[in-house]
Protein backbone atom coordinates (compact mmCIF):
# COMPACT_ATOMS: atom_id res chain seq x y z
CA UNK A 1 0.00 0.00 0.00
CA UNK A 2 1.52 3.44 -1.00
CA UNK A 3 1.85 5.58 2.13
CA UNK A 4 0.13 9.07 2.08
CA UNK A 5 3.57 10.95 0.88
CA UNK A 6 3.33 9.20 -1.97
CA UNK A 7 -0.17 10.41 -2.77
CA UNK A 8 0.43 13.68 -2.45
CA UNK A 9 3.53 13.53 -4.42
CA UNK A 10 1.74 11.81 -7.15
CA UNK A 11 -1.41 13.74 -7.74
CA UNK A 12 0.15 17.07 -7.62
CA UNK A 13 3.90 16.19 -9.03
CA UNK A 14 2.81 13.10 -11.87
CA UNK A 15 3.49 14.52 -15.30
CA UNK A 16 1.19 12.06 -16.87
CA UNK A 17 -2.58 11.53 -16.97
CA UNK A 18 -2.37 7.25 -16.76
CA UNK A 19 -0.49 7.57 -13.46
CA UNK A 20 -3.32 10.25 -11.87
CA UNK A 21 -6.12 7.76 -13.51
CA UNK A 22 -4.73 4.91 -11.74
CA UNK A 23 -5.21 6.29 -8.48
CA UNK A 24 -7.79 4.40 -5.93
CA UNK A 25 -10.38 6.18 -3.59
CA UNK A 26 -7.78 5.87 -1.37
CA UNK A 27 -6.06 8.08 -2.53
CA UNK A 28 -9.24 10.88 -2.32
CA UNK A 29 -9.43 9.59 1.81
CA UNK A 30 -5.75 9.78 2.31
CA UNK A 31 -5.75 13.64 0.26
CA UNK A 32 -8.55 14.46 2.74
CA UNK A 33 -7.12 13.47 6.20
CA UNK A 34 -4.03 15.59 5.10
CA UNK A 35 -6.48 18.55 5.38
CA UNK A 36 -5.52 19.77 2.10
CA UNK A 37 -7.53 22.86 0.21
CA UNK A 38 -10.51 21.64 -1.76
CA UNK A 39 -9.87 24.57 -3.68
CA UNK A 40 -6.50 23.57 -4.45
CA UNK A 41 -7.55 19.88 -5.52
CA UNK A 42 -10.46 21.42 -7.33
CA UNK A 43 -7.73 23.38 -9.16
CA UNK A 44 -5.91 20.51 -10.44
CA UNK A 45 -8.54 18.54 -11.08
CA UNK A 46 -8.63 21.49 -14.17
CA UNK A 47 -5.57 20.89 -14.47
CA UNK A 48 -6.44 17.31 -15.26
CA UNK A 49 -8.92 18.01 -17.40
CA UNK A 50 -7.07 20.52 -19.81
CA UNK A 51 -4.25 17.96 -19.92
CA UNK A 52 -7.55 15.05 -20.74
CA UNK A 53 -7.88 17.23 -23.72
CA UNK A 54 -4.33 17.67 -25.06
CA UNK A 55 -3.50 13.75 -24.62
CA UNK A 56 -3.22 11.89 -27.90
CA UNK A 57 -3.31 8.27 -25.49
CA UNK A 58 -7.17 7.32 -24.85
CA UNK A 59 -7.38 6.75 -21.11
CA UNK A 60 -9.54 4.47 -20.21
CA UNK A 61 -11.57 4.69 -16.58
CA UNK A 62 -12.49 0.89 -15.02
CA UNK A 63 -15.21 0.29 -12.98
CA UNK A 64 -12.79 0.09 -10.30
CA UNK A 65 -11.49 3.77 -10.53
CA UNK A 66 -12.36 6.54 -7.98
CA UNK A 67 -15.73 7.84 -8.01
CA UNK A 68 -15.10 11.39 -7.87
CA UNK A 69 -12.58 10.97 -10.83
CA UNK A 70 -15.30 9.39 -12.83
CA UNK A 71 -17.56 12.66 -12.90
CA UNK A 72 -14.53 14.72 -14.39
CA UNK A 73 -16.20 15.14 -18.16
CA UNK A 74 -15.23 16.91 -20.86
CA UNK A 75 -17.04 20.05 -18.96
CA UNK A 76 -15.21 20.30 -16.10
CA UNK A 77 -18.07 19.04 -14.05
CA UNK A 78 -17.04 17.22 -10.48
CA UNK A 79 -20.37 16.97 -9.29
CA UNK A 80 -21.05 13.72 -7.57
CA UNK A 81 -23.84 12.69 -9.96
CA UNK A 82 -26.40 9.82 -9.21
CA UNK A 83 -26.01 10.61 -5.61
CA UNK A 84 -28.66 8.05 -3.94
CA UNK A 85 -31.76 9.98 -1.90
CA UNK A 86 -32.07 9.59 1.72
CA UNK A 87 -33.84 6.88 2.81
CA UNK A 88 -38.09 7.00 3.52
CA UNK A 89 -38.33 7.33 7.15
CA UNK A 90 -42.40 7.01 6.49
CA UNK A 91 -43.40 3.35 5.41
CA UNK A 92 -47.27 2.43 4.59
CA UNK A 93 -47.77 1.26 8.07
CA UNK A 94 -46.82 4.82 9.28
CA UNK A 95 -48.98 6.62 6.06
CA UNK A 96 -51.77 4.65 7.97
CA UNK A 97 -50.91 5.19 11.00
CA UNK A 98 -51.08 9.05 10.25
CA UNK A 99 -54.15 9.02 8.44
CA UNK A 100 -55.56 6.71 11.56
CA UNK A 101 -54.58 9.46 13.93
CA UNK A 102 -56.13 12.66 11.96
CA UNK A 103 -59.44 10.72 11.15
CA UNK A 104 -59.88 9.56 15.20
CA UNK A 105 -58.84 12.53 16.26
CA UNK A 106 -60.25 15.70 13.92
CA UNK A 107 -58.99 18.69 15.64
CA UNK A 108 -55.35 16.79 15.98
CA UNK A 109 -52.40 19.14 14.81
CA UNK A 110 -49.75 18.07 12.37
CA UNK A 111 -47.34 18.85 15.35
CA UNK A 112 -48.85 16.41 17.68
CA UNK A 113 -48.35 13.32 14.48
CA UNK A 114 -45.34 14.36 13.79
CA UNK A 115 -44.27 13.51 17.42
CA UNK A 116 -45.60 10.57 17.56
CA UNK A 117 -44.14 8.89 14.31
CA UNK A 118 -40.99 10.08 15.43
CA UNK A 119 -41.01 7.94 18.53
CA UNK A 120 -41.72 5.18 16.08
CA UNK A 121 -39.49 5.49 13.77
CA UNK A 122 -36.70 7.60 15.51
CA UNK A 123 -36.23 9.16 12.14
CA UNK A 124 -36.59 13.21 12.68
CA UNK A 125 -40.25 14.39 10.87
CA UNK A 126 -41.10 17.77 9.73
CA UNK A 127 -44.97 19.07 9.84
CA UNK A 128 -44.64 19.71 5.96
CA UNK A 129 -44.15 15.94 5.89
CA UNK A 130 -47.22 15.43 7.31
CA UNK A 131 -49.45 17.68 5.73
CA UNK A 132 -48.41 16.39 2.61
CA UNK A 133 -49.03 12.60 3.48
CA UNK A 134 -52.71 13.58 5.16
CA UNK A 135 -53.47 15.69 1.57
CA UNK A 136 -52.34 12.65 -0.56
CA UNK A 137 -54.88 10.67 1.31
CA UNK A 138 -57.46 13.36 0.84
CA UNK A 139 -57.66 14.69 4.01
CA UNK A 140 -57.30 18.62 4.34
CA UNK A 141 -57.72 21.62 7.53
CA UNK A 142 -61.06 23.20 7.19
CA UNK A 143 -62.79 25.24 9.91
CA UNK A 144 -65.39 22.99 11.54
CA UNK A 145 -69.00 23.65 11.25
CA UNK A 146 -70.35 25.71 14.29
CA UNK A 147 -73.86 24.45 16.07
CA UNK A 148 -75.73 24.97 19.31
CA UNK A 149 -75.38 22.23 21.57
CA UNK A 150 -79.13 20.57 21.60
CA UNK A 151 -80.44 18.32 24.09
CA UNK A 152 -82.83 15.44 22.19
CA UNK A 153 -86.14 17.34 23.73
CA UNK A 154 -84.83 20.12 21.52
CA UNK A 155 -84.38 17.49 18.45
CA UNK A 156 -87.81 15.75 19.09
CA UNK A 157 -89.39 19.18 18.75
CA UNK A 158 -87.56 20.15 15.47
CA UNK A 159 -88.39 16.88 13.92
CA UNK A 160 -91.91 17.24 15.33
CA UNK A 161 -92.56 21.11 13.71
CA UNK A 162 -90.63 19.96 10.31
CA UNK A 163 -93.63 16.38 9.93
CA UNK A 164 -96.13 19.15 10.25
CA UNK A 165 -95.33 21.15 7.43
CA UNK A 166 -93.52 19.09 5.54
CA UNK A 167 -95.90 19.04 2.83
CA UNK A 168 -95.98 22.68 2.34
CA UNK A 169 -95.65 24.10 -1.48
CA UNK A 170 -98.13 27.33 -2.07
CA UNK A 171 -97.81 27.95 2.00
CA UNK A 172 -94.40 29.08 2.11
CA UNK A 173 -95.23 32.09 -0.04
CA UNK A 174 -97.25 33.67 2.92
CA UNK A 175 -94.45 33.50 5.38
CA UNK A 176 -92.39 36.32 6.68
CA UNK A 177 -89.12 34.94 7.91
CA UNK A 178 -87.67 37.48 10.57
CA UNK A 179 -84.36 36.92 12.18
CA UNK A 180 -82.00 39.53 14.28
CA UNK A 181 -78.16 39.23 13.92
CA UNK A 182 -75.37 39.89 16.49
CA UNK A 183 -71.85 40.45 14.51
CA UNK A 184 -69.36 40.33 16.57
CA UNK A 185 -66.74 43.21 16.41
CA UNK A 186 -63.89 41.08 18.12
CA UNK A 187 -62.19 38.35 15.69
CA UNK A 188 -63.33 34.99 15.67
CA UNK A 189 -61.31 32.59 16.98
CA UNK A 190 -60.76 30.58 13.62
CA UNK A 191 -57.21 28.98 14.32
CA UNK A 192 -58.73 25.15 14.81
CA UNK A 193 -58.88 23.01 12.14
CA UNK A 194 -60.25 19.56 11.37
CA UNK A 195 -59.48 16.76 8.94
CA UNK A 196 -62.26 15.51 7.09
CA UNK A 197 -63.12 13.96 3.55
CA UNK A 198 -65.21 15.97 1.39
CA UNK A 199 -68.56 15.35 2.49
CA UNK A 200 -67.93 14.86 5.56
CA UNK A 201 -68.89 18.24 6.96
CA UNK A 202 -72.14 17.91 8.89
CA UNK A 203 -70.35 14.62 10.63
CA UNK A 204 -70.27 15.11 14.76
CA UNK A 205 -66.59 14.89 15.06
CA UNK A 206 -66.33 17.71 12.77
CA UNK A 207 -68.34 19.68 15.24
CA UNK A 208 -67.26 22.90 17.52
CA UNK A 209 -69.48 24.00 19.80
CA UNK A 210 -70.24 27.61 19.95
CA UNK A 211 -71.53 29.58 23.02
CA UNK A 212 -72.78 32.91 22.80
CA UNK A 213 -70.71 35.08 25.59
CA UNK A 214 -70.29 38.70 26.33
CA UNK A 215 -68.43 40.63 23.41
CA UNK A 216 -68.25 44.45 22.07
CA UNK A 217 -70.84 44.09 19.02
CA UNK A 218 -74.04 45.31 16.98
CA UNK A 219 -77.37 43.90 16.50
CA UNK A 220 -79.15 44.08 13.43
CA UNK A 221 -82.69 42.97 12.20
CA UNK A 222 -84.64 42.39 9.29
CA UNK A 223 -87.31 40.58 7.18
CA UNK A 224 -87.57 38.46 3.85
CA UNK A 225 -91.12 37.36 2.36
CA UNK A 226 -91.27 35.38 -1.05
CA UNK A 227 -92.20 39.32 -3.53
CA UNK A 228 -90.47 41.99 -0.84
CA UNK A 229 -88.43 42.23 1.96
CA UNK A 230 -88.14 45.20 4.45
CA UNK A 231 -84.88 47.62 5.25
CA UNK A 232 -82.03 46.53 7.91
CA UNK A 233 -82.88 47.99 11.14
CA UNK A 234 -80.08 48.69 13.83
CA UNK A 235 -80.80 48.24 17.12
CA UNK A 236 -79.10 49.83 19.63
CA UNK A 237 -78.20 48.14 23.08
CA UNK A 238 -79.92 45.49 24.73
CA UNK A 239 -82.94 44.14 22.75
CA UNK A 240 -85.82 43.17 24.86
CA UNK A 241 -89.57 43.20 24.77
CA UNK A 242 -90.33 47.04 25.00
CA UNK A 243 -87.45 47.74 22.56
CA UNK A 244 -88.37 45.36 20.01
CA UNK A 245 -91.69 46.99 19.91
CA UNK A 246 -90.48 49.90 19.70
CA UNK A 247 -87.44 50.11 17.23
CA UNK A 248 -88.87 46.78 15.46
CA UNK A 249 -92.64 45.97 15.13
CA UNK A 250 -93.91 49.40 15.24
CA UNK A 251 -91.81 51.49 12.76
CA UNK A 252 -91.03 48.56 10.00
CA UNK A 253 -93.53 44.90 10.97
CA UNK A 254 -96.71 46.74 11.02
CA UNK A 255 -96.48 49.14 7.90
CA UNK A 256 -95.02 45.70 6.27
CA UNK A 257 -97.81 43.95 6.90
CA UNK A 258 -100.74 45.93 5.76
CA UNK A 259 -99.63 45.40 2.05
CA UNK A 260 -99.63 41.76 3.17
CA UNK A 261 -103.07 40.68 3.69
CA UNK A 262 -102.50 36.37 4.57
CA UNK A 263 -99.03 36.94 5.54
CA UNK A 264 -97.93 34.92 8.35
CA UNK A 265 -95.30 36.18 10.77
CA UNK A 266 -92.47 34.07 11.24
CA UNK A 267 -89.80 34.99 14.60
CA UNK A 268 -88.03 32.53 16.57
CA UNK A 269 -87.97 31.61 20.44
CA UNK A 270 -85.67 34.33 21.72
CA UNK A 271 -86.33 35.94 25.29
CA UNK A 272 -87.65 39.82 23.55
CA UNK A 273 -90.10 37.99 20.87
CA UNK A 274 -91.47 35.61 23.96
CA UNK A 275 -92.50 38.61 26.27
CA UNK A 276 -96.03 39.08 27.44
CA UNK A 277 -96.44 42.71 26.00
CA UNK A 278 -95.12 41.20 22.81
CA UNK A 279 -97.29 38.71 22.65
CA UNK A 280 -100.33 41.15 23.60
CA UNK A 281 -98.66 43.27 20.81
CA UNK A 282 -99.44 40.29 18.29
CA UNK A 283 -103.04 39.84 19.55
CA UNK A 284 -104.01 42.98 19.24
CA UNK A 285 -103.11 43.50 16.17
CA UNK A 286 -104.10 40.64 14.67
CA UNK A 287 -100.80 39.60 12.96
CA UNK A 288 -101.08 35.64 12.93
CA UNK A 289 -97.65 34.00 13.82
CA UNK A 290 -95.86 30.63 12.51
CA UNK A 291 -95.44 28.39 15.54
Amino acid sequence: MLNESLYVDLFFGSSTVQEVFKLSSEAVLILKKASMNMRKFDTNLEELKNLWRNSNSLIEINENSDPYLKVLDLEGTTDQRGRPHPPQCITSREDRQIVHMAVTNRSVIPWTIAQHIESVTHYLVSVRTIRRHLQQSGLSARRPLLGLPLTQYHRRLRRQWYDERRMWVAEWNEVVFTDESRICLQHHNSWIRVWRHRRERMLNSCFILCHTGPAPDIMVWSSIGYHSRTALVRIAGTLNGQLYISEVLEPVVLPYLQGLATAIFQQDNAQPHVTRIVQRFFINHLIELLP
